[in-house]
């Protein structure tokens, strides 16, 4: 070994072995117990920043941790290539996303291989691959043929000027990021996957995961939003029709003063004809927002149509609104405004003036009217003719009874979750395997005209997708009359791609069909590592895609993901300071000098390039428009790739967010030199013989508990807890026991031998090249990622005595030594004989001892 710690020409030493002998290559075989823990892929932005450097080195080492417990393990890598930022990028740069995603894939798979992750390369797989996404547009097709996708309009946001459609963060204050135009909402023809005929199983199912955090499982069953409830219809009070609702709510159906539809609902179009102001009212809503949370947060406004209904039971009157909280996705479109009982309808009806009717007070107190806020619990019914001075479930079900005998209404269950529109207006992306004919209508690809290949050399300009401006790939020819046709434009969502990869790695090379028998073997995945913020709607397609090709015959089982880690985020000091024109100005946390006193205490920062002062903006996730990311590459070159593993781990549980911090990847550098020249000092001494454990002292016995100790704590910290930083702590609490025993005997040596081998083990899976190389030193020829993991031995854990805690009525007061049988009468007399102990006695009259055995005395005197 050389005498300095080299982490550059070990970690490429290493690096170069495991390519050479094909290490990291796995088979299928069917007599090993197979692992496959694999961390959520990348998109390839261009560089690798530390989220995925935490990201990849929890799942690297819970997957070398288990092939080292001899199972068959499988770690794969690829791209989830399609997207937005490609297309912006290629715009920035006037260039193809093709090239600029090609060009980005190959410089993070380098920086991953440096960062020697576990991964089986010959697995790799890229979404913007025509191999991969043929099979997208294949199953589309299945799911199309069993009707579980269909077409229908669905609302999007319209750039009149661009003649596009925008992507939520494209709309900017209601305007088009490009053009500044004020974005239209518009109706389109969408393609739908049917998520909702799965809703029940998806939901029932999350029981059947306690691998996974309560917490997603609890955001996952909020957002599928199972809603028992009741349809009411509410006749027209002119003409013939019916305005439908759905309400969980029917208790309050005496408090219903007004109705309120959304803007695209039909009977506002209707009022609308003879109504300027309406129309140009319903035309705002129109260029307002789409997303759920917008609508949620945003100031309501409605406006009266005119139009009224007539209430099922009490034969009133009420008016009906369009106003901009209303969504048309969710129910019919349409709610029975009961502001007493709900906090929209209560703001809305303050702002304009309409009446708040109390139905339902608290069951043991009474209701303060007028409300100064709605009454949004459960309680009693009052003011509700006979359906009065009845609970929440007797007043519902009396309600629903009589709208039956009406048929006004009915008992129904309804869900919060929508259908999955999968149709992007995007170039960059799969495309829709539909083909239109004048004379046929939409009409399917063929299956052996798959793929339909993305034209990889055109470059976006913002005005519209360049697919639909591509005539030599709109023109085609319609495969059931021949007839000149047209290809479909629209591309698929891109979770449609990261919805099922984790299966193709099982069997990336299959040509003929989407899955093969090597799928049967490695999957579910028995380990899932990602972020929180996929924790709905990439877990929920997963889930679905998965339970459909279960019942498509492709796959054997129905949930994707057996365990579930989400890691927190990895945060940097903001520094900032305003420019001239008021605008705030971020620094990397790299460029900063910081201003310490005489006390060592922090006074202030300083750019390094100027001098100037700047001001510390606290703890922030890692970003590009904050400017705090830590690039992994420069870090690696300056400290090693298992600094920057063994920071990442020991810094913070892997749930918790990371605060990113010099000082302690110095820390994580210093303790792995101090390692290697640890491991150093043994090797030039001469080889120990075997430790013969018959004649070991008591400090060499304390020494090798110490070692059996510490295996049993890494090996549950790292298995089952997955608290690296704990394990991390321990074996450097082991590494201090073994420089200080100092001992130059045969047993001496033959036991700091026995630790050092065990220091290596345990950290492999965190710091691999150091290890590797050590491992080898020590005469090893089985690579270190083949060893078997250290099992503790029993023997050593036994000890000849123990030291217990002596207390005085409670109080700690001593500490004893005994044999660890010793008798009870022993125990007692060394306690009491003991100087302290006698202090705080003195000639007080003991009434009893309790002994709990192995942890303390307790001596309870008057």
């Amino acid at each position: 070994m050389d005498k300095q710690y080299n982490p550059a020409k070990i970690e490429a030493e290493v690096q170069a072995n495991w390519e050479a002998t094909e290490a990291l290559k796995v088979t299928e075989d069917p007599d090993r117990e197979k692992f496959y823990c694999l961390s959520m892929f990348p998109y390839p932005s261009g560089k690798l920043h530390m989220g995925h450097v935490r990201n990849y080195t929890i799942g690297d080492v819970i997957a070398r941790y288990h092939r080292m417990h001899g199972k068959n393990v499988l770690q794969p890598m690829g791209w989830d290539a399609f997207g937005l930022p490609a297309e912006n990028a290629a715009m920035a740069n006037n260039t193809p996303p093709a090239s600029w995603t090609r060009d980005n894939i190959d410089y993070m798979r380098e920086q991953l291989k440096s960062l020697g992750f576990a991964i089986d390369w010959h697995r790799e797989l890229a979404t913007c691959h025509a191999d991969y996404y043929r099979w997208n547009q294949w199953f589309f097709l299945r799911m199309l043929e069993k009707g579980l996708v269909y077409q229908t309009t669905g609302t999007v946001n319209w750039d009149p000027v661009d003649q596009t459609v925008l992507a939520n963060e494209q709309v900017i204050d209601g305007r088009g990021w490009r053009t500044n135009a004020l974005v239209e909402k518009r109706e389109i023809p969408m393609y739908y996957m049917r998520i909702t005929a799965y809703a029940d199983e998806l939901l029932a199912d999350l029981d059947m995961l306690p691998g996974w955090p309560e917490r997603v499982r609890t955001m996952q069953a909020n957002w599928i939003g199972r809603s028992e409830g009741a349809e009411i219809q509410f006749p027209c009070s002119e003409g013939e029709g019916k305005l439908q609702v759905f309400t969980t709510r029917a208790d309050t159906l005496l408090g219903a003063t007004y109705m309120a539809v959304a803007a695209e609902h039909p009977l506002a179009s209707q009022a609308a004809i003879d109504n300027p102001a309406l129309k140009a009212f319903i035309e705002e809503c129109q260029r307002g927002a789409v997303m759920e949370a917008d609508i949620a947060t945003q100031e309501k406004r409605g406006m009266d149509t005119g139009l009224f209904v007539t209430h099922p039971l009490t034969g009133d009157h009420l008016p009906i609104w369009v106003a901009n909280y209303v969504l048309m996705s969710y129910g019919e479109g349409a709610v029975m405004a009961v502001p007493a009982h709900d906090e929209r309808d209560f703001e809305f009806a303050g702002k304009y003036g309409l009446p708040v009717r109390a139905v339902v007070k608290p069951e043991h107190e009474a209701l303060s009217l007028p409300l100064s806020e709605a009454y949004t619990d459960y309680g009693i019914t009052f003011d509700s003719g006979d359906y009065s001075d009845l609970n929440f479930q007797d007043a519902s079900d009396a309600i629903i009874a009589a709208l039956e005998a009406k048929q006004l209404g009915r008992r129904q269950t309804i869900y919060r979750l929508r259908d999955w529109g999968i149709s992007r207006q995007r170039y960059w992306g799969c495309p829709i395997p539909i083909i239109h004919c004048q004379d046929c209508g939409e009409v399917p690809v063929p299956d052996d005209q798959l793929p339909v290949v993305l034209p990889d050399d055109l470059v976006p300009d913002g005005s519209g997708s360049p697919l639909a401006k591509s005539e030599a790939f709109c023109q085609c020819q319609c495969p059931r009359c021949g007839k000149a046709a047209r290809r479909e434009t629209d591309t698929m969502d891109t979770f449609v791609d990261s919805s099922w990869y984790y299966i193709r790695y099982a069997c990336p090379d299959q040509e003929s069909s989407m899955t093969d028998a090597r799928v049967d073997y490695w999957l579910p995945v028995d380990q899932y590592v990602g972020g929180i913020e996929h924790a709905i709607l990439h877990l929920l397609y997963s889930r679905f895609w998965t339970k459909v090709m279960r019942d498509f015959d492709l796959i054997k089982f129905g949930e994707p993901f057996a365990n579930l880690l989400t890691q927190g985020m990895v945060l940097n000091e903001i520094f900032y300071r305003q420019s001239e024109d008021g605008r705030s100005v971020y620094y990397n946390p790299a460029d900063i000098e910081l201003q310490i006193d005489d006390k060592g205490q922090r006074r202030g920062a300083r750019l390094q390039s100027d001098g100037g002062l700047v001001e510390s903006g606290g703890m922030g996730k890692m970003s590009k428009a904050s400017n705090n990311g830590v690039d992994p590459h420069f870090l690696i070159k300056q400290y090693g790739a298992d600094t920057a593993r063994l920071f990442t781990m020991f810094a913070a549980p892997p749930e918790q967010s990371l605060e990113w911090s010099n000082t302690g990847v110095e820390g994580a550098f210093r303790f792995l030199k101090r390692l290697w020249k640890f491991a150093g000092e043994q090797f030039e001494m001469e080889a120990p013989p075997a430790l013969d454990r018959n004649v070991m002292s008591d400090q060499q016995k304390q020494v090798r508990r110490k070692i059996h100790e510490t295996i049993i704590k890494v090996d549950d910290d790292i298995g089952r807890r997955y608290t690296f930083n704990t394990a991390i702590a321990a074996v450097m609490e082991l590494l201090n026991v073994l420089t200080r025993a100092n001992d130059d005997s045969d047993n001496g040596r033959a036991l700091i031998r026995e630790g050092l081998e065990t220091v290596v083990l345990l950290l492999a899976p965190i710091v691999p090249h150091i290890t590797q190389h050590i491992w080898q030193a020590i005469g090893h020829e089985q690579l270190l990622m083949d060893a078997a993991w250290p099992e503790a031995d029993e023997a050593a854990l036994e000890k000849d005595a123990v030291e217990l805690v002596v207390q005085v009525n409670g109080k700690l007061r001593a500490r004893i030594t005994v044999g660890t049988d010793e008798a009870e009468d022993n125990i007692r007399e060394t306690a009491l004989a003991d100087d302290n102990v006698i202090r705080f006695v003195g000639d007080k009259a003991v009434k009893k001892i309790i002994i709990v055995p192995g942890r303390l005395v307790n001596i309870v005197v008057a």
